[in-house]
């Protein structure tokens, strides 16, 4: 059995939930890659995978995980696990997800391309089941690494094989998702991926900033606090930079120092007292 998952916090409350029960025996794998974010032209081409790491390099440049990019293969990923499935008739992929945007966006992404293993493709989706969390209250978690792996071995009983119909309706969607120009996708109801332009955080970025300089990690965390939709801290910053870029921010420190250095401030806005007095 291998064990498919989207985030890396993830791979250890299931490894521990597997120690617990050995039905669920099998090693924990992560498709690495964000799909929530960035350009999905051609996504299954060596075109649109090599353009997509172009556009994740941009990004990175600066960050503490530049060097990540070398570490991120899923297409190797999905490739072993259709070839160990072929080669062994028993055994089985799991893929389990939770009700965010970067688990469905994942799982979209590798399930298109395993039509012909589907019969040995198990999915776990936790959304709406209820867990207990360490305080005994009921919760409804928004990442598998939230429940504990007590509670986690519950949720196989939702294992189930996904139909021909719901299959075909999955690639659709997402076949739509990756023709459209849109850069971030947003969860709408748990289940609906909605595709949404460059900016969509810029107000979020801008609400977030005090009229004093604040250090990027501070406003980091601040931002990833306060936001009802998710996003990355690499994505957040990549638009601090592009705001900075258009006058809109202002960073003081060196980027090639890294995050660390970094300072952010509102731009000042001209009135147009300011224009009459520079005209006059």
């Amino acid at each position: 059995m291998t064990h498919i998952v989207f985030q890396e916090e993830d791979i250890k409350v299931l490894e521990e939930a597997i120690k617990a029960d050995e039905t669920l025996s099998g090693k924990v794998l992560q498709v690495k890659d964000d799909f929530a974010v960035g350009p999905l032209h051609q996504i299954y081409s060596e075109e649109g995978i090599a353009a997509r790491k172009e556009w994740w390099k941009n990004l990175l440049q600066f960050s503490p995980y530049t060097n990540s990019i070398h570490e991120v293969d899923d297409q190797k990923l999905v490739e072993e696990i259709i070839q160990q499935t072929n080669a062994d008739e028993t055994h089985e992929t799991w893929i389990w997800f939770a009700p965010n945007v970067h688990d469905r966006c994942g799982y979209y992404w590798l399930i298109s391309q395993l039509e012909n293993i589907l019969p040995k493709v198990k999915i776990i989706y936790t959304g709406n089941l209820p867990f207990i969390n360490e305080k005994g209250s009921i919760f409804y978690p928004a990442a598998l690494y939230e429940i504990r792996p007590s509670e986690f071995i519950k949720a196989k009983i939702l294992a189930g094989n996904l139909t021909q119909g719901a299959f075909e309706a999955i690639r659709d969607d997402w076949s739509k998702l990756c023709a459209s120009d849109d850069l971030i996708r947003v969860l709408e109801d748990e289940k609906n991926i909605i595709g949404k332009p460059v900016d969509y955080f810029d107000k979020k970025i801008i609400t977030g900033i005090n009229d004093e300089p604040q250090k990027l990690y501070r406003l980091l965390n601040q931002l990833l606090g306060k936001m009802n939709i998710k996003t990355g801290d690499v994505f957040l910053v990549w638009r601090i930079r592009e705001m900075c870029n258009q006058g809109e921010l202002i960073a003081t420190g060196n980027w090639e120092d890294g995050w660390k250095e970094i300072t952010i401030q509102l731009a000042a806005k001209d009135t147009g007292a300011d224009e009459n007095t520079q005209m006059s």
